[in-house]
């Protein structure tokens, strides 16, 4: 049996919650919270950090150098980080759900992830390029396939 399926999020080693991104990037998208309805955006343009093509960023490790307000997923703040995609493995084993059948942990790479569609590879804008953001608003991260 799978370490996550063993362990609570809680239990987990530094080292495994790290393993359990997939790294599909969708948590790096600039987002829209709508003031009057409160309805979260995703749009396609990208943090600066983010290489667009391998979803991973390019300064993980110094990342708050470049962007202090990036986020860290931990299991304290989990509940209230809303605008994860139902496809992110915290959000997901957090709720009771398994990992998507196209999560690399499953598949032992990020192919199949990219082949479904479920990554922002090739996507994706840098975000320094955008000028409107509500031009950028894209529906494709919410697709969940299993």
């Amino acid at each position: 049996m799978a370490f996550w399926e063993q362990k609570s999020l809680a239990e987990m080693s530094s080292q495994e919650w790290e393993s359990l991104c997939d790294g599909c990037g969708k948590c790096c998208l600039n987002k829209i919270i709508d003031d009057e309805t409160d309805e979260l955006y995703y749009t396609n343009a990208a943090c600066k950090l983010l290489d667009t093509k391998k979803c991973h960023c390019t300064k993980y490790e110094t990342r708050f150098d470049y962007v202090p307000d990036c986020t860290v997923v931990t299991i304290d703040n989990l509940p209230q980080l809303d605008w994860l995609p139902d496809t992110c493995a915290y959000k997901r084993l957090y709720n009771g759900l398994p990992l998507p059948s196209w999560h690399p942990l499953i598949t032992g790479n990020k192919k199949k992830m990219h082949k479904f569609g479920m990554s922002v590879s090739k996507k994706v804008v840098n975000e320094e390029r955008v000028r409107d953001i509500e031009d950028h608003i894209v529906m494709w991260p919410l697709n969940v396939k299993d």
